[in-house]
């Protein structure tokens, strides 16, 4: 029986009975690809390409096998990249390291892509079903309660503040820390209509936008 590389990793399974007196090779070789598989990988896209195929080697070392793939070169527009075999289910973190301020498009099959743009990380799955398979953003429904980010996040879309049963929506805003502890919380009402709250582009007022519940608030 000859060996097959139908695994995940596309490591080296060797046949019944096969590579006598040289299996210990084949092994030493599957052992540094699991290592390159946890590790950190670099792939060069053609100048300008709009298509892109990554296909992890059998039994050999490929950028391709590493969990967090960044992927350079020069783009004039947005890059659709397959990563392959499409029966193969992975984890990726993959970076868009590109120039040229295009985005990629990470795909495996006829199923659902993950577009990441220039100069982005997102961490992808992918579902190996064959010719339809999916890319999947795993960050999607991310549950981060108690984390404290220390930088100044960029939220490039709405963002939603949200409590559960426990109480409505808010946020905190600190004093200084050499001051100390204080806040001041802004807070949702516990059961309400939408309201939005539109910021002046000076110093003015804060106003909603049902005339009936107007409210103005100074702000200096």
């Amino acid at each position: 029986m000859a060996s097959v590389y139908t695994n995940d990793l596309r490591l080296e399974e060797i046949g019944s009975g096969e590579q006598s007196g040289t299996w210990g090779d084949t092994t030493n070789t599957n052992l540094e690809l699991i290592a390159e598989a946890f590790g950190f990988g670099t792939e060069a896209i053609t100048t300008n390409a709009d298509t892109h195929t990554t296909t992890v080697a059998d039994g050999a070392t490929d950028p391709g096998r590493a969990m967090y793939i960044k992927y350079t070169g020069t783009l004039d527009s947005s890059c659709t990249i397959t990563i392959g075999p499409n029966t193969m289910t992975r984890v990726h973190i993959i970076e868009n390291a590109t120039s040229g301020s295009q985005d990629i498009v990470i795909s495996q099959g006829s199923g659902a892509n993950i577009t990441i743009p220039n100069g982005h990380v997102k961490v992808v799955y992918l579902d190996g079903a064959g010719s339809g398979a999916a890319v999947v953003d795993a960050f999607t429904d991310l549950n981060l309660a108690g984390t404290t980010i220390a930088g100044k996040d960029v939220f490039n879309a709405g963002m939603s503040v949200k409590n559960g049963s426990t109480s409505a929506g808010f946020v905190e805003f600190f004093e200084d820390s050499d001051n100390g502890t204080n806040k001041a919380t802004l807070i949702g009402p516990a059961s309400t209509a939408d309201i939005t709250l539109t910021l002046p582009s000076t110093a003015g007022t804060i106003a909603t936008t049902d005339d009936a519940t107007a409210l103005a608030i100074a702000l200096g």
